[in-house]
C-alpha cells in the first residue's frame, strides 16, 4: 500500500473502480448523444469511477447505414466529441466513445480515448463484419491496414491504430486496451494480444444488436476472454434509442475479471443505465505472475506484442478520500454464498478425496484403514470420507478400525460422540484408555503430574497426543492397514498440530487441504444429503454444534473444556480469510485487512450461507488487524517446519494447499519481520481504543 494514500480507499490497495455506459440515443444526433455520454460520464466521476466505456459509433448511433457517407452527420461527430473532450477538462475518468472518423480519403469505425481535456488516443475496428444483418464493409474500412499511426483530430496530433496500449502513469498496474465489437468475436481478438503486452483492463465498444440466445453467449465469449487474458474485460452495447428497421438492441452491458462476473446492466432499459465494478488491478497481476505459461507465451508472440504502442498519462482519481469497495468480498472464501453452488462444492470436495483414498488403497494392495476418532470436526469428516471409500471399493465398513482413544481431558459429550458417529456408520469401533500408558510416560519423564501435581504444559498436552497418534500406528502394522490423518489445512497454516508423533502425522491425510471452514460444511452437506446412506443425521449436527477445542487440559467441573482453540488462534472465519488471501494471492497485510474489513465489518451487508447455524458475527478493524498479526506470525515464522514433511494427500481447491511437493514451498526457519511490520500500516481507529 501506498503510505500517502488512504487506507480506507479502493485507489490504495490497486483496486480501480470502472464503469459501463449504455446511453439512450438518438439515431443520427450526435448533440443529443453526447448530452447523453457527458451526463453519464459525470455520474461516474461521481461514484469515483477511474474509466467509462459507452457504446460503439454512439456519438451517431450504429444503425445510420448509409447516412454514414453524409458529411453533415461526419462533421457533427467530431462537433460532438469536441464537446465531450471539452467536458472531460472538469472530469476524473478517462472516456471511451464511438463515432466514424474520416482518416485521409477513408472512413474508420473508431473508438475515442478521452481524457484531462484532450485526447490520448484513437483505435479503428480491425474486423468488419459483413454477414447476417452486419454490411460494415459497405461504409468502413479496416484499421488493420491504416497507413497511418497518428490522425489530427480536434486540432491534436494522436496515435491511431488498433495496437494501442494506454497507460494511467499514477497508475502502474492500470494499463487498458481498446477494441470493437467483432473483435472480440474472431478466433484469436486483438485484446489477446495487448493482454500479452501488459494490458490488465480490456474494453470492447460494441452495438451488438439482440437476436434468441445472444445475451447469454456474450456472457461465455467475455467471460471466457478475460479468463484466458487474465484480465478484466468491460463490454458494452447500444439500447434504447437504435433503429428496429431490422434489428432490436437489449443495452447489454458486462464486467469481467479473469472470468467471474462483476456486473451486469439491466437489458432493454429505456433510460440510460451505467454499471460499475471495482477491478482488482493486483489480483490480475499475481495470476500472470503465478501463471508462467502467460510468460511463456508472451515471448512466443513477441512480434505481436511489440507492435504495441504505449500511450501514458495520469488521471486525477480521489486518492486523498474514503472511498469503499462496491465489490463483493465474500465472508468465506473456500465456501460459496449461493446454496445450489455450495452444494456442488461439497459434492466436488467429497468427491476429489473419496478418489484419491480410493487410488492410494488400490495402489497399495491395501483394504484396511485405521482412523482416530475424537467426537470433533475433522476426524468426524474423514471417517466419512472412509466409508464412501469402502463402499465404492465394494469393502465391507468394517474395514475401518475407528477407535476412539479418551484422554485426560476428554468431555463425555465428544466421547459420546465419537461412539455414536462410529455406530452411525457402521465402522469396527473399538475404545482405548490411554490414560494408563501417558501415566507410565508421564512418570519416566519425572513429570509433575505423575506425582500428583496439576501441571498441564504443553509436554503434558503432547504425550497424549503422541500416545495416540503411537497406537494407531501400530494398530495398522498389526492389521495390515494404513492410518487416514485428520487434519485441516487451517491447521497446517497456524502450525496448530502436534509435530511428528501427533496429530501432524499418517499414512494419508483426506483432510489436509480442506480448510476448516469449508469442512464443518461439508459435515452438514453429509448431514442433509444422506449420502453415508442412512438418515440418522443427529449425531452429525451435535458434532457441528461442540466447542472447537484439542481437550488435551481437564476442563471446568461442570463438563465445559478448558482449551478454546479459538481463544488462542483466533476465530477460523478470520483466519481462513487470511489464508486464502496471503496463500493464493500473496496480498499484503494491509490488502488483506481492507478487503477482511469491507467482508466482515457489518453483517447487515453481504451474502451469508443460507442457514439459522451460520453465526453471523462481524468484527471491527482492531479484531481484524489483531487476528491477522497471529496468523502472519504463526503462518510465516513458527508453521512451516512442520508443513515441509506432511505426509501426502489430495490438493482439492484453487484457493491451494500447503503441501511442500505442491502450492507452497517455503523455507522452515523464515522470519515474519517484513509481514509485521507491513501490518503496523494498517490504522487504529478512535472507535478501537
Amino acid at each position: 500500500m501506498d503510505m500517502t494514500r488512504n487506507f480506507f480507499n479502493l485507489y490504495s490497495h490497486d483496486f480501480v473502480r470502472v464503469a459501463v455506459g449504455v446511453p439512450v440515443c438518438r439515431i443520427a444526433d450526435p448533440v443529443f448523444n453526447a448530452a447523453q455520454t457527458i451526463e453519464l460520464a459525470k455520474q461516474a466521476q461521481a461514484q469515483g469511477a477511474a474509466l467509462v466505456a459507452f457504446p460503439e459509433l454512439g456519438l451517431s448511433a450504429y444503425t445510420c447505414d448509409d447516412l454514414f457517407q453524409q458529411r453533415a452527420l461526419l462533421d457533427a461527430c467530431e462537433q460532438a466529441l469536441a464537446e465531450i473532450v471539452k467536458a472531460s477538462a472538469q472530469l476524473s475518468p478517462a472516456l471511451i466513445v464511438g463515432l466514424p472518423l474520416r482518416v485521409g480519403h477513408q472512413l474508420y469505425n473508431c473508438a475515442v480515448v478521452v481524457a484531462n481535456g484532450g485526447i490520448q488516443g484513437v483505435v479503428p475496428k480491425s474486423y468488419l463484419p459483413n454477414y447476417g444483418e452486419f454490411y460494415e464493409a459497405r461504409q468502413f474500412s479496416t484499421g488493420d491496414f491504416a497507413v497511418t499511426d497518428h490522425v489530427e483530430l480536434l486540432g491534436y496530433t494522436v496515435p491511431f491504430g488498433s495496437a494501442l496500449l494506454f497507460e494511467v502513469s499514477n497508475m502502474p498496474l492500470f494499463k487498458f486496451h481498446v477494441e470493437i465489437c467483432e473483435d472480440v468475436w474472431v478466433p484469436i481478438p486483438p485484446s489477446s494480444f495487448a493482454a500479452l503486452a501488459g494490458a490488465t483492463v480490456l474494453v470492447n465498444l460494441s452495438a451488438s444488436n439482440v437476436v434468441v440466445g445472444k445475451a447469454g453467449y456474450r456472457h461465455q465469449l467475455v467471460s471466457q476472454q478475460s479468463a484466458r487474458c487474465l484480465a478484466a474485460y468491460l463490454y458494452t452495447s447500444s439500447g434504447s434509442g437504435e433503429s428496429s428497421t431490422d434489428m432490436a438492441w437489449d443495452g447489454q452491458a458486462l464486467v469481467y475479471e479473469n472470468g467471474e462476473l462483476l456486473a451486469e446492466s439491466a437489458r432493454f432499459a429505456d433510460t440510460s443505465s451505467l454499471i460499475f465494478a471495482d477491478v482488482d488491478l493486483e489480483r490480475l497481476s499475481r495470476e500472470r505472475m503465478r501463471t508462467t505459461t502467460f510468460g511463456q507465451s508472451v515471448q512466443r508472440h513477441a512480434g505481436e506484442v511489440g507492435a504495441f504502442r504505449a500511450v501514458r498519462f495520469p488521471l486525477a482519481l480521489p486518492f486523498d478520500q474514503e472511498l469503499p469497495l462496491k465489490r463483493c468480498v465474500e465472508r468465506f472464501p473456500y465456501v460459496p454464498a449461493d446454496s445450489r453452488r455450495r452444494d456442488e462444492r461439497c459434492n466436488e470436495v467429497y468427491s476429489i478425496q473419496v478418489q484419491a483414498l480410493v487410488q492410494r488403497l488400490r495402489s497399495s494392495n491395501i483394504q484396511k484403514v485405521v482412523i482416530g476418532i475424537s467426537g470433533g470436526l475433522d476426524s468426524t469428516h474423514a471417517l466419512l470420507v472412509c466409508a464412501r471409500v469402502m463402499d465404492q471399493l465394494k469393502l465391507p465398513r468394517t474395514n475401518i478400525l475407528a477407535y476412539t482413544m479418551p484422554g485426560f481431558a476428554t468431555s463425555e459429550r465428544t466421547l459420546n460422540q465419537a461412539r455414536a458417529l462410529m455406530a452411525l456408520v457402521g465402522c469396527s469401533a473399538a475404545e482405548i484408555d490411554i490414560r494408563p500408558s501417558c501415566l507410565q510416560m508421564l512418570k519416566d519423564l519425572n513429570h509433575p503430574y505423575a506425582e500428583g501435581q496439576n501441571q498441564f504444559d504443553i509436554t503434558f498436552e503432547n504425550v497424549q497426543a503422541g500416545e495416540r497418534t503411537n497406537h494407531l500406528f501400530r494398530l495398522a502394522n498389526h492389521h495390515g492397514g494404513i492410518v487416514i490423518g485428520t487434519g485441516d489445512l487451517s491447521e497446517l497454516a497456524l502450525g496448530w498440530c502436534t509435530y511428528g508423533v501427533g496429530d501432524h502425522m499418517s499414512h494419508y491425510n483426506v483432510n489436509a487441504s480442506v480448510p476448516k471452514t469449508l469442512i464443518s460444511h461439508l459435515v452438514r452437506w453429509v448431514a442433509e444429503s444422506g449420502v453415508i446412506g442412512r438418515n440418522d443425521a443427529q449425531v452429525l449436527l451435535d458434532i457441528l454444534d461442540t466447542e472447537i477445542s484439542p481437550e488435551l487440559v481437564p476442563g471446568t467441573a461442570d463438563g465445559q473444556p478448558e482449551q478454546k482453540t479459538e481463544s488462542t488462534i483466533g476465530p477460523y472465519e478470520l483466519q481462513d480469510f487470511n489464508l486464502y488471501y496471503v496463500l493464493r494471492f500473496g496480498f499484503a497485510p494491509s490488502k488483506v485487512a481492507f478487503l477482511s474489513l469491507h467482508a466482515w465489518k457489518d453483517r447487515e451487508q453481504g451474502r451469508w450461507p443460507d442457514g439459522s447455524h451460520v453465526a453471523r458475527n462481524q468484527y471491527g478493524l482492531a479484531a481484524i488487524k489483531k487476528n491477522l498479526g497471529i496468523f502472519l506470525d504463526r503462518f510465516f515464522r513458527t508453521a512451516q517446519f512442520k508443513r515441509t514433511c506432511v505426509p501426502n494427500s489430495p490438493k482439492v481447491g484453487t484457493g491451494g494447499s500447503l503441501s511442500p511437493r505442491g502450492d507452497w514451498r517455503a523455507p522452515s526457519d523464515a522470519s515474519s519481520t517484513v509481514w509485521m511490520q507491513q501490518l503496523q500500516s494498517i490504522p487504529t481507529l478512535e472507535s478501537d481504543v
